[in-house]
């Protein structure tokens, strides 16, 4: 249980599952966004920026803060970010248990990605290689770069989390009065947001945006999943740099 900064003792506040985070208006444009960043995402895919990644990645870190900026200036007048995020870490035991719960989370959703590109035959050479390129511009090549690169898995483990499993699903479920229906939308629109990954992964993607949609639910906060999506993000760059 997340505890309150202010008073140790205490759950910290959290945000009503049945009242809106923000007007639907606000909700229906951040999804618009979402998905026409995804679709001309998925044309341009092949596109490398000149002069290398790291303008790429500096303006990928970019754009994670204008949406999230976006969602809090939906939401400020309810609710303050450390009631979305779950409250602060208070001592030193508080934080190693979120990393904790983080590290075996990531381990059971890592399987269950690997099982499910068993199952859709993503796992065949061809199937790897139409990865790569697929990924291509955003593989890093040097040692800068790779270091922007987890500069930029740091700020989208905690932007898309903050977005998708704080704002989506708690917003969601509000609408459906459901939090397992707020999980399964969020986790929906978290897929359908990976348009240059190609259709199947995308759908690998929504899997995964749900194991994080229920992680959140457990743990009434986002921090572990912020840190487990920053990790994946982070090694999942280092593999594709080391395959490249």
């Amino acid at each position: 249980m997340t505890l309150d900064p202010q008073n140790p003792t205490a759950p910290a506040p959290q945000p009503d599952e049945r009242r809106l985070l923000a007007p639907v208006w606000h909700t229906g444009v951040l999804i618009a966004i979402l998905l026409l960043v995804s679709i001309s995402g998925a044309g341009s895919r092949h596109l490398v920026a000149r002069g290398g990644k790291v303008p790429q990645y500096l303006w990928g870190m970019l754009w994670e803060w204008i949406l999230a900026g976006y969602v809090w200036l939906g939401i400020r007048k309810r609710y303050r970010l450390r009631d979305i995020v779950g409250g602060r870490w208070s001592s030193f035991d508080d934080f190693f248990l979120d990393v904790l719960v983080a590290a075996l989370f990531w381990t059971f959703a890592a399987l269950v990605l690997a099982v499910g590109a068993k199952l859709m035959h993503l796992d065949q050479a061809e199937k790897v290689d139409t990865m790569r390129r697929q990924l291509g511009f955003l593989t890093p090549n040097t040692r800068l770069e790779l270091a922007f690169w987890f500069l930029l898995s740091t700020t989208a483990g905690f932007c898309e989390e903050f977005i998708f499993r704080g704002y989506l699903q708690l917003q969601f479920a509000a609408m459906t009065h459901s939090m397992l229906a707020g999980a399964l939308l969020s986790a929906l629109v978290f897929g359908a947001s990976h348009g240059y990954e190609g259709g199947a992964r995308m759908l690998l993607i929504g899997i995964f945006g749900l194991l994080f949609g229920l992680l959140a639910w457990w743990r009434r906060s986002l921090r572990p999943g912020m840190l487990a999506h920053a990790w994946h993000d982070a090694l999942s760059g280092a593999v594709l740099r080391m395959l490249k």
